[in-house]
């Protein structure tokens, strides 16, 4: 496995956790910085499965 795809997933669960906890407190900036924390983490994962199946088609 990547390490792309295992940081990838530690920042998609970083980012619901800053979510879920800006929504429960009403800051809008948190809950923010989550949300990009999550996209980041998506596309990192994404890319890391994308090399891990070209390393295993060689």
């Amino acid at each position: 496995m990547d390490k792309d795809r295992v940081e990838g997933s530690m920042k998609s669960v970083k980012g619901s956790i800053k979510e879920g906890v800006g929504k429960a407190v009403g800051d809008t900036k948190l809950e923010t910085e989550g949300k990009m924390d999550k996209a980041a983490g998506k596309v990192q994962n994404t890319v890391g499965g994308m090399k891990d199946t070209l390393r295993n088609r060689e």
